[in-house]
C-alpha cells in the first residue's frame, strides 16, 4: 500500500471520509479526475487552489503551502481511490462499464503490469464494489480520457505485447515441454527461457500462459496447481512459512513463482492483522501534523521517565519471605502522574497510527512493508502498555488484601483483579485529567463486587500469617499515605455524587456494589425484596441510576469505569 506525500492532503481526505456526505465526496472525485488531467508534474501549486480545485471553496490551514506537481499527481490519485472506497458504490450502479485491471488489460492488449505502471502516469483507478468485494475499476469515461492523450503510448504497448495465434501455441508449446523435461526448473524460470528465446518480454509470456491456463484448465501448462490456489492451500503456505520453510521450497512444492508466494503470504499476514482486535482512546491532538515529533520523539521519550527510578524507587527493597510474584514487584518503579499521561498518550497514539494504516489495507495487494509497520506500532504499544500495567501490580495487591476471606484464595483475587487492571488500562481516557490510580481502584473494587459470591465475600482483612506480607505489599507512591488518600477523596466524591441520586435509587445502588452497611453486595432479588419491586424493575433503575451517576462524574471530573 502507498502512502500519501503531502500530508495536507491526507488529512483533507480523512476530514471528508468522515464528515461529507456521500454526493459531496462523488462530487469531489469528478473534480479532483479533472484536476488530475491538468496537473503539470514540473510545477508547484498552492495547497489553497488545490482545495479549492476539489472543495469549491478554499480552506484556511496551510495558507501559505506549496505543492510539488508530481507529489500532488500521486496524492490526487490515491484521494480519488480513497474517497471513491468510502462511498461502497457497486459497478453496476454507475451508469457507464467499468473494468477490472485484468478486463482492461484484455481490452487493450497489454499486460496488467503495464496497466500499474499507466496508473502511476495518470490512468486514474476508482474503488467499486466488483462482485461483492471492493476492488479497483476503472471508468470508460476515464480510460478514453486517457486513451486520447496518451494514444502512441498504449498503441506501442498494445503492439509489443500482442501474439498471434501461431506464437501463442509456441509459448504454450515450449512451456509444457519445459515443464515435463525440467522438472527442477520453477515457472518463473521458464517464462524467462521462452522469454529470451522467442525475444518477447517475461510478462508477455507469462500473461499468455496464465490466460491459456484460465480457458483449458483441464490441460494446465504447468498442471492442476498453476491455477489459483484455494484458502486450504493458502493456510499450508502461510503456517509453513511462518514454521521456517523458505519461499524458494514453497514455490517449487507448488510450482508457483516467488512472488506469488510472497505474495499469498502477505495476504494471509494482512488478514491476521485485520482480524485482531484494535481498540483505542482518541484525541485529537493525534491529527496534528507534529504529533508524531512530540510524541514518539526525543522530547517524548524524555518526559517519559522509562528508566529514570525516583530515589525512593531506588531504595525500596522487598521484606524478607515474601512469594517470588510479589518480590518481583518491587523491581520495577512507580509512575508519576506525568509519566502516566505520557505513557497513555504514546500507547494510544500508536495504535491511533496502527488503526490508520489498516483502514486503507487491501489483502490482496498487502505491501510487507505497510504489513510490517503496523505490526512493529502495534508490538511498540503492547510493550507500552505491559509497562504501565507492571508499574500498577502493586495496586491490585493493595485492593485484594482487603477483601479475602475465609474461602476466598488470594491468589485467585490478585489474578482477578489483574484482570480487571487490564482492561481499566485500555479503557482509561489520559485526557480527563484523573489519576489511573483512582480510576482502576474504581474498576477493581467493582469488579471484586461482581464476582465474588455473598456467601463467599467475608471481610476478614486480617488473616493469621498473612498480615506481615499484606502490609508489606501496599501501593506506595511519592509518600506512603498518598494511596489511603486517593481513595479517601474518591469515596468522598462518590459520596457526593450518591447524594444527588433519589432515595430509591441510592438505596439500589449502594445495597448491589456492597456501600450500605453490610459492606455486601446484594443481588436483584434480594433488593427486590427489600423494596417490594420486581427484580426487573430493580435492573431497570439500577440502569437509570448509573446513567445519571456518570452524567454527575462528568460534572466533578470523576472518572469511572465503563460496563
Amino acid at each position: 500500500m502507498e502512502r500519501y506525500r503531502i500530508q495536507a492532503l491526507r488529512q483533507l481526505k480523512d476530514q471528508q471520509v468522515r464528515y461529507a456526505p456521500m454526493d459531496k465526496r462523488l462530487e469531489q472525485i469528478s473534480r479532483a479526475e479533472a484536476m488530475l488531467a491538468e496537473i503539470d508534474p514540473r510545477k508547484q501549486y498552492p495547497y489553497q487552489f488545490a482545495c479549492f480545485r476539489i472543495l469549491g471553496y478554499r480552506p484556511e490551514s496551510y495558507p501559505g503551502l506549496v505543492l510539488d506537481g508530481a507529489d500532488l499527481v500521486h496524492d490526487l490519485r490515491m484521494f480519488i481511490e480513497d474517497l471513491s472506497g468510502s462511498t461502497r458504490i457497486d459497478s453496476t450502479a454507475v451508469g457507464e462499464p467499468v473494468w477490472t485491471v485484468d478486463e482492461l488489460s484484455r481490452n487493450l492488449r497489454v499486460s496488467t503490469k503495464t496497466i500499474t505502471r499507466w496508473r502511476d502516469r495518470g490512468l486514474v483507478s476508482r474503488r467499486f464494489v466488483i462482485g461483492g468485494r471492493t476492488r479497483v475499476g476503472f471508468l470508460k469515461s476515464s480510460v478514453d480520457r486517457f486513451v486520447a492523450r496518451n494514444g502512441e503510448q498504449v498503441e506501442r504497448g498494445a503492439r509489443f505485447s500482442q501474439l498471434d495465434e501461431r506464437e501463442r501455441e509456441e509459448v504454450v508449446r515450449r512451456a509444457r515441454r519445459m515443464a515435463r523435461f525440467c522438472t527442477r526448473a520453477k515457472p518463473a524460470e521458464i517464462i524467462r527461457r521462452i522469454a529470451r528465446r522467442l525475444g518477447r518480454s517475461p510478462e508477455t509470456i507469462r500473461y499468455t500462459i496464465k490466460n491459456y491456463d484460465r480457458q483449458n484448465p483441464s490441460r494446465a501448462v504447468f498442471g492442476r496447481t498453476s491455477g489459483p490456489l484455494g484458502e486450504p492451500e493458502k493456510t499450508v503456505i502461510y503456517r509453513e512459512h511462518r514454521r521456517g520453510t523458505t519461499v524458494e521450497i514453497l514455490a517449487r512444492r507448488y510450482r508457483k513463482t516467488r512472488t506469488t508466494i510472497y505474495r499469498i503470504v502477505n495476504e494471509m499476514r494482512a488478514r491476521r492483522i485485520l482480524e485482531e482486535k484494535l481498540d483505542f482512546i482518541p484525541n485529537v491532538a493525534f491529527e496534528s501534523p507534529t504529533a508524531e515529533a512530540d510524541i514518539l520523539g526525543k522530547s517524548g521519550e524524555a518526559t517519559t521517565g522509562a528508566e529514570r527510578k525516583s530515589p525512593q524507587a531506588r531504595t525500596l527493597k522487598a521484606p524478607p519471605g515474601l512469594p517470588p510474584y510479589l518480590s518481583s514487584l518491587y523491581e520495577v518503579p512507580l509512575l508519576t502522574k506525568e509519566q502516566e499521561v505520557c505513557l497513555f498518550r504514546r500507547m494510544n497514539y500508536l495504535k491511533y497510527r496502527a488503526a490508520k494504516l489498516r483502514e486503507s489495507l487491501d489483502p490482496k495487494q498487502a505491501a510487507s512493508s505497510v504489513l510490517d509497520e503496523v505490526e512493529r506500532l502495534q508490538k511498540q504499544a503492547l510493550a507500552v502498555k505491559n509497562q504501565i500495567i507492571r508499574a500498577n501490580l502493586r495496586l491490585v495487591v493493595s485492593i485484594a488484601k482487603r477483601h479475602v476471606g475465609s474461602t476466598n484464595s488470594f491468589d485467585e483475587l490478585v489474578s482477578d483483579g489483574n484482570m480487571s487492571l487490564i482492561r481499566a488500562v485500555e479503557k482509561f481516557d489520559y485526557a480527563r485529567g484523573n489519576k489511573f490510580s483512582t480510576y482502576a481502584t474504581w474498576a477493581i473494587m467493582k469488579n471484586f463486587a461482581r464476582s465474588i459470591p455473598t456467601e463467599q465475600h467475608q471481610r476478614d482483612r486480617f488473616v493469621t500469617g498473612h498480615e506481615e506480607m499484606f502490609a508489606a505489599t501496599a501501593d506506595r507512591r511519592s509518600n506512603e499515605t498518598e494511596f489511603e488518600h486517593d481513595l479517601a477523596q474518591m469515596r468522598t466524591s462518590i459520596a457526593k455524587i450518591l447524594g444527588r441520586l433519589e432515595d430509591r435509587e441510592r438505596a439500589i445502588i449502594m445495597a448491589r456494589f456492597g456501600l450500605d452497611e453490610s459492606g455486601e453486595p446484594h443481588t436483584l432479588e434480594e433488593v427486590g425484596e427489600e423494596l417490594g419491586v420486581t427484580k426487573e424493575r430493580v435492573r431497570q433503575l439500577e440502569v437509570r441510576a448509573m446513567g445519571k451517576l456518570r452524567q454527575f462524574a462528568d460534572e466533578e471530573h470523576i472518572e469511572l469505569p465503563d460496563e
